[in-house]
């Protein structure tokens, strides 16, 4: 078997395909991995960026959200409304202490003129803020309000301040 001749080259013969460029394949492929590498930069970095943000801001609605419940145990305390501070503490001193005892022994207490609750130490393992309290007597300490964690709300709850 013979094979057909193949065309003669001139006007109006097309190759069967077409040949790929060989110019600047190079540059392509430096546009293509360097467009690559920025994407990536982009999204990782984005990522940390997206991730360290919702740390900080965690962070502040938890700080936040302590020092509200302090400053409004510590109000409570103040203006001697102890049933209302009694019924802000956890459920552990609850079962430890009776509304009666606490009363007792919070009218026992010299009472507070003022108070600055500070801020809520995340890394700590026992979750405590720290209060700078003035008394009546103009005597000043400072003092750290230890909370716990509502187990029905999860919302922060006092459990103690102690000197």
């Amino acid at each position: 078997m013979t094979e057909a001749p193949a065309p003669p080259p001139g006007p109006g013969v097309l190759t069967p395909f077409p040949a790929p460029p060989t110019e600047g394949r190079r540059v392509r492929i430096g546009w293509g991995l360097g467009i690559g590498a920025a994407v990536l930069v982009l999204v990782c970095g984005g990522g940390l960026a997206a991730v360290t943000g919702l740390v900080v801001v965690a962070g502040r609605a938890l700080n936040e959200q302590a020092q509200v419940v302090v400053s409004d145990y510590l109000g409570d305390v103040r203006a001697k409304r102890y049933a209302e501070a009694y019924d802000a503490l956890c459920d552990r001193t609850k079962a430890q202490l009776t509304e009666a005892e606490y009363t007792t022994e919070q009218a026992g207490r010299q009472p507070i003129r003022e108070f600055r609750v500070g801020s809520l130490d995340l890394a700590s393992v026992d979750l405590a803020v720290p209060v700078d309290v003035t008394y009546t007597d103009g005597r000043a300490a400072r003092l750290q309000a230890y909370l716990g964690q509502s187990d029905e709300t999860g919302e922060f709850q006092v459990c103690s301040v102690e000197e």
